[in-house]
């Protein structure tokens, strides 16, 4: 079935899930693409197919009901604002039904952190997204990346290939960002920042 072909109707169980990253094999597996990451776990494990569409790579999973829409931005980081505001028309999703996923540099690798608003802390492609929208309401899901580099390393250390440890790591923090956008989209964003704002024991 074609992406663009569904018929989308406001009922209320649509949502937009976009995972941030840049497209291209050279991008593929650095730190700065944490948010396509979760949705190809996700699209592996839900047997999901992307297709690409306007502004990106675009499939969809079924939840308790809820039509969860996954997007994977073509517009490369710093203009991903353009694709999360097409989509969110074409389907009619409200930004309560938002959620956003990125790297961070300020949190630890692995760390995990969900908002319902907030700044963009610093990252273009959050930037880009509350620029486009004009404004920060809409959820966000930040997954560290560390910040270990020299000054002036930023934009190498974020475009570099994660450890061959933190490549084992990824699979289930993957699973419980996942499960978090599971539990927003049926039990509510307090609930998901609740389970995804702890850390592991």
């Amino acid at each position: 079935m074609c992406f663009t072909r569904w018929h989308i109707k406001d009922d209320g169980m649509d949502y937009l899930i976009t995972g941030l990253g840049n497209i291209g094999s050279e991008y593929a597996g650095t730190r700065h693409n944490m948010g396509f990451m979760v949705l190809d776990a996700w699209g592996q494990a839900s047997n999901a197919v992307f297709s690409t569409a306007r502004y990106g790579d675009v499939a969809m999973v079924n939840l308790k009901g809820r039509r969860l829409h996954l997007l994977k931005p073509s517009t490369y980081m710093n203009l991903s604002g353009n694709a999360v505001r097409y989509w969110s028309v074409k389907l009619k999703i409200p930004l309560e039904r938002i959620i956003v996923i990125c790297d961070d540099l300020n949190l630890p690798f692995g760390t995990i952190r969900m908002r319902k608003g907030g700044s963009d802390g610093g990252h273009n492609g959050l930037k880009h997204i509350q620029e486009t929208l004009r404004t920060t309401d809409f959820a966000r899901i930040r997954i560290g990346i560390g910040n270990d580099f020299k000054t002036g390393g930023q934009i190498d250390f974020v475009l570099g290939r994660l450890t061959d440890g933190q490549k084992e790591a990824m699979l289930p923090i993957c699973e419980k960002v996942i499960d978090g956008i599971g539990i927003f989209c049926t039990a509510g964003a307090e609930r998901a920042m609740n389970f995804l704002n702890t850390k592991d024991k």
